[in-house]
């Protein structure tokens, strides 16, 4: 649960900073409501929390003679020397700049910032011009003024709006049907390719960043240094063989990290995005099993924003190189052998036209984007997801709200055996749910019929003309902690095509046979001789089940 917060003022939107020099020739301000207390950070990571500071801003060139900055048990004197903009109030200055970008104001006896709390004033002149209170600050995060109060977030985490592009063409697929676009994406660059996941350990995905560096490409990898369950001894030698390619690789870990988990997937290969809701091993890439979403985009915004947040998390506190990570580390023996299962094609991939694609990152604004997105459907909410954090997840409740108002809302969910039950339970209560307010809402668990083994999508279909492909799970963790990637494709072919799969997804095995069929198949059956085929025939409305019934 966040701290409770206060800030005594209202504060401005924060700016770009920049430390003017004394006498640099511009004329100081001398306004009391030109500088304000804009955050600190009480709580650092460092032990014996070496580097806190307070965040100070101006509107333009200021003086800071005859300012203090005062806790409860001692004041500090601020330096005599003009500055403008956000600076940092450091009384350990040169650990101060380690950790933040924000030019730093040394104090000589500036105030100790309690872990528990802290009510920061500023004087000038003897009068008070603004106060900061703050209470159980979190490890390692900001608290930035805003004018709700202040927002804590982890110190260096980004914080992007949504980025918009126009779409255009755009290559759609889902696995385990089309297994060699991804990879054939990694395969084509010729300048730069950038690949960040959660795990990576797929051997066809590791030869194509190896062939990518020996002609001279680019190549750079981000993975999740603390995966669930450990980074395995197979991860290891796919990075091992990497790093003596000269590939650069980086693992985000450590008690600087600024995201729970890098669960990010994708990759930007010169001037294409591709983003999936799939890991970087076998069965995310080989067609050996999992349901998965995925998407080749051109949109040279999306692809340069894909691109900065590659940057942005590489080149953070928590970024460590692998060949330092890797030094006397031990890692853990796989449970299972890769699988290596074959499935059917029934959705090749297909060039489908995007007329508006945005590009979503969480913790930064996914959540409040499909939220938005999904409770305001008007026509149909399709869902098709690993599992959902509980009854109250706020997607959950923007789809029962989406109902609510008379949209025609599916929930598939994943029958794999770490969520079965849980799913089955979730299913049962949302049909309950549905019968007792007489809902247009219907919910099972998959039944993958052989065509593949499980769902591990994250996809949503709205409206049938918008979607969103990507690694955003429906849980809080997910949405507001760890480092998530989607993209929303808007237009109803680009839209239909993922409603298309749903559709089949959510009748499951069992065949669908047109009736005017039915007179052939029985009298082929009846002259059949020695053959027997057990044929199982259903509505394509409601396969085989009562409406709002789990399967």
């Amino acid at each position: 649960m966040s701290p409770r917060l206060h800030v005594s003022l209202v504060f401005a939107t924060l700016a770009c900073c920049v430390l003017v020099a004394s006498g640099a020739g511009a004329t100081p301000q001398t306004s009391n409501e030109s500088v304000r207390l804009a955050g600190a950070y009480p709580n650092p990571v460092a032990d014996g929390d070496a580097g806190e500071f307070v965040v100070l801003e101006t509107d333009g060139p200021t003086s800071l003679d005859g300012w203090t900055l005062a806790d409860g048990d001692r004041q500090a004197t601020l330096p005599n020397r003009t500055v403008g903009g956000r600076l940092a109030l450091s009384s350990t200055p040169n650990v101060t700049r380690n950790v933040t970008d924000t030019p730093v104001v040394p104090l000589s006896d500036g105030p100790q910032l309690a872990n528990g709390g802290e009510q920061l004033t500023l004087h000038h002149d003897g009068h008070t011009v603004d106060t900061l209170t703050y209470t159980d600050a979190p490890e390692g995060e900001l608290a930035t003024a805003t004018g709700d109060g202040l927002a804590w977030r982890p110190l260096g985490a980004t914080d992007y709006p949504v980025t918009t592009g126009d779409g255009g063409s755009v290559h759609a697929f889902v696995l385990p049907d089309s297994p060699r676009l991804p990879v054939e994406t990694l395969r084509r660059a010729e300048h730069r390719l950038l690949l960040a996941g959660y795990t990576l350990t797929s051997r066809r995905v590791a030869d194509a960043l190896v062939a990518a560096r020996e002609r001279g490409v680019g190549v750079a990898v981000l993975v999740d240094g603390n995966p669930v369950g450990g980074l395995t001894q197979r991860q290891a030698r796919v990075l091992n063989r990497l790093a003596a390619a000269n590939v650069s690789v980086t693992v985000l870990t450590g008690d600087a990290a600024r995201y729970r988990y890098h669960h990010a997937k994708y990759a930007v290969a010169d001037g294409r995005a591709l983003v999936t809701t799939e890991n970087w091993k076998p069965a995310g890439t080989g067609g050996h099993g999992s349901r998965g979403w995925g998407v080749v985009v051109r949109d040279a915004r999306v692809v340069d924003g894909l691109a900065d947040t590659f940057a942005a998390d590489s080149n953070g506190r928590d970024g460590v190189a692998w060949r330092r990570f890797r030094e006397g580390r031990a890692f853990e023996r796989a449970d299972a052998p890769p699988a290596n299962s074959s499935f059917p094609t029934r959705f090749p991939a297909e060039r489908v036209r995007a007329e508006r694609v945005e590009l979503l990152r969480a913790p930064d604004n996914a959540e409040r984007r499909v939220v938005s997105l999904v409770g305001n459907a008007s026509e149909s909410v399709r869902v098709q997801q690993v599992s959902v954090g509980g009854r109250s997840q706020p997607f959950l409740r923007a789809t029962l709200r989406a109902a609510r108002r008379g949209a025609e809302v599916k929930v598939l969910l994943s029958d794999a055996w770490y969520v079965r039950e849980e799913n089955r339970a979730l299913v049962a209560w949302l049909n309950e749910v549905a019968d007792g307010e007489d809902l247009p809402l219907s919910a099972r668990v998959a039944d993958p019929g052989g065509r593949y083994e499980k769902i591990h999508a994250k996809g949503v279909v709205v409206d049938g003309d918008s979607v969103l492909v990507g690694s955003l799970n429906w849980n809080n963790n997910s949405a507001r902690e760890n480092r998530e990637v989607a993209l929303l494709l808007h237009g109803e072919g680009v839209a239909g095509y993922y409603r298309a799969v749903f559709r089949a997804d959510w009748l499951g095995g069992i065949w669908t046979v047109p009736v005017g069929l039915l007179v052939a198949v029985a009298l082929a059956a009846a002259v059949a001789v020695g053959v027997g085929r057990h044929i199982t025939f259903e509505s394509e409305t409601e396969p085989g089940v009562s409406p709002g019934r789990e399967t």
